[in-house]
């Protein structure tokens, strides 16, 4: 697996208490509960103050020989440095910014689809977002042939499923790694050995997986990787990573005056840099409650930023199957059919996100209610028209989706328990 194994967690060392001071949204009257996270997170006040810092102190383009546009592209390299960290990545300039993860997909697929020649094969999956399934599909005019990596009955992707796909035809295999839906984690670093063996390049969409544990691009053997910021505690906007040397001979759209390198020829036209900022102060957050942590446990300091993001995310990825086991406790006791890993003891195989149903009631009622009780959940097909197929669902009215993150607590998922079980007692 992709993810480390699971130790026992240590809920009670975990400062939750102190992470949810730094995030304003979560310190407001009335109370609410944020249990929409999958479809983006809350900013600490750190990256707050990066983007109005940026606004007030430094809107201008950059480029030029005046202070504040040289702040600018400073601002631009720390981000793209600390970003690099975030997700190992051997070069800050195999690292792209833009507007989100799909953009970056869309931009991916139209260069590749200039090159299929008769390696034309494409493996997506029903698990994935459309976002990283439409965008290939498109490639069927340029004489791509699509070839789907389906889900067992278990709702599960299997790698040994996908070996049987992979011919000397294969161009590349797009997937997940963290389903966004059912929160269900795929081994991509044996898709990326299979694929590779296969002679077909591996492009993954991390946006889901990004805030709840360690993003290593070298680990994960992968050639393309795409994620959102919003996902992980930054504002909105995107960012690519690919391998240098892949980067330089993709065939990108660029003005004339732009060098025909990366990251500049991924990135066409001019970005937000106020949302780079906040998203390399996002990074910061991170590095430092690594810091923290390794200073409280055993006094210590980490040696280099990469050293802190892995105790942060190591840390919060254990407190996280705390939450996970709360949750698949209460949603039993609901009686609600949970779709995806359920299993307590293959936490390992998942992330804190639910899809489930609750017999004879409709998805949209109880997000309705849950609203009304100040619990923030989403109801729908979940931008996964292929996946509520195979999961027998009608795409208009889906499934129910609750997902955590670290700065959830368990009193939170006892609230939402008891207003699910209110519910169903009440039909």
């Amino acid at each position: 697996m992709v993810n480390q194994q699971l130790v026992a967690p240590r809920a009670a060392a975990f400062p939750s208490d102190r992470i949810r001071s730094l995030f304003p949204a979560l310190n407001q009257e009335p109370g609410f509960i944020f249990f929409d996270n999958a479809a983006g997170a809350q900013i600490p006040q750190v990256v707050f103050d990066a983007v109005n810092g940026h606004l007030l102190h430094c809107n201008v383009q950059r480029g030029g020989r005046y202070a504040k546009s040289v702040e600018v592209d400073a601002t631009i390299a720390r981000a793209r440095e600390s970003v690099a960290d975030l997700i190992n990545a051997r070069d800050p300039n195999e690292v792209a910014f833009g507007m989100n993860a799909t953009s970056f997909l869309r931009l991916l697929s139209l260069a590749i689809g200039r090159t299929l020649g008769t390696r034309n094969e494409i493996v997506v999956t029903e698990l994935d977002h459309e976002a990283n399934i439409a965008t290939w599909l498109q490639l069927e005019r340029e004489g791509a042939k699509i070839i789907w990596w389906k889900m067992r009955e278990d709702n599960n992707l299997h790698v040994e499923d996908l070996a049987s796909l992979l011919t000397s035809k294969t161009r590349l295999v797009a997937c997940t790694v963290a389903s966004h839906a059912l929160g269900s984690i795929v081994d991509v670093a044996t898709v990326a050995k299979l694929a590779h063996a296969a002679g077909a390049e591996v492009v993954l969409d991390c946006v889901h997986y990004s805030p709840h544990a360690l993003i290593d691009v070298q680990a994960f053997e992968c050639d393309y990787l795409v994620c959102s910021g919003y996902k992980v505690f930054a504002p909105h906007m995107g960012f690519m990573w690919g391998r240098l040397e892949l980067l330089y001979k993709l065939q990108t759209f660029r003005e004339e005056f732009i060098p025909d390198a990366p990251p500049g020829k991924i990135e066409a036209g001019t970005f937000i840099y106020e949302n780079v900022a906040g998203m390399g102060a996002a990074v910061a957050y991170l590095e430092t409650l690594g810091n923290s942590l390794a200073l409280e446990e055993a006094n210590t300091e980490l040696a280099s930023r990469r050293d802190s993001l892995i105790r942060a995310m190591t840390a919060i990825r254990e407190y996280e199957a705390t939450l996970s086991r709360k949750m698949l406790e209460v949603l039993r006791s609901a009686e609600a059919i949970v779709y995806g890993v359920d299993d307590p003891n293959r936490l390992s195989e998942r992330v804190p996100t639910f899809c489930f149903n609750l017999p004879n009631l409709l998805p949209a009622s109880i997000t309705k209610t849950m609203s009304d009780h100040g619990i923030g959940i989403r109801d729908g097909h979940m931008y996964a028209p292929r996946l509520m197929k195979h999961l027998g669902r009608d795409l208009d009215t889906g499934v129910i989706r609750a997902s955590i993150l670290h700065y959830n607590t368990i009193e939170e998922i006892h609230e939402f328990g008891r207003v699910l079980r209110d519910v169903v007692r009440s039909q």
